[in-house]
């Protein structure tokens, strides 16, 4: 039995084939990546369709789920964005009899932020652009 080596990839071996995605030119661009310099510019409709749409602001979704008690939900709402008692509360019982509350609105950083912090104290969120 012959010693093992370690396996050679394709294009390893000067004059072999270059393995999928080299780039002769740049050989720091993988496949499917344009570089920056030749990436296409969107034209006029898409620019301000995109500007359109970002004055819409954005809905952090808090959904229903069988896991949180209500006291907790109540507790992260007041904790996270400043809530009173009662306006947590009413919140969280929208959440409870309706399946979804809306808790927040903003910029869309803004919004990614709170989705983030809601998952980290375990509750399902999503966020949504209004209109």
């Amino acid at each position: 039995m012959r010693p093992s080596t370690p396996r050679r990839r394709r294009g390893d071996q000067p004059g072999g084939t270059p393995p999928p995605g080299h780039s002769p030119s740049n050989p720091m661009t993988p496949a499917g990546v344009v570089p920056p310099e030749t990436a296409p510019v969107g034209d006029l409709g898409t620019i301000v369709d995109q500007e359109t749409t970002s004055d819409r602001p954005w809905l952090v979704i808090v959904w229903n789920d069988p896991i949180n008690l209500m006291s907790f939900v109540t507790f992260v709402l007041q904790k996270l964005f400043g809530y009173s008692k009662e306006k947590a509360t009413g919140l969280m019982l929208d959440i409870h009899h309706k399946g979804r509350a809306v808790v927040s609105s903003g910029t869309q950083e803004r919004a990614e932020l709170d989705v983030y912090r809601l998952h980290e104290h375990g509750l399902w969120a999503t966020m949504e652009q209004s209109g």
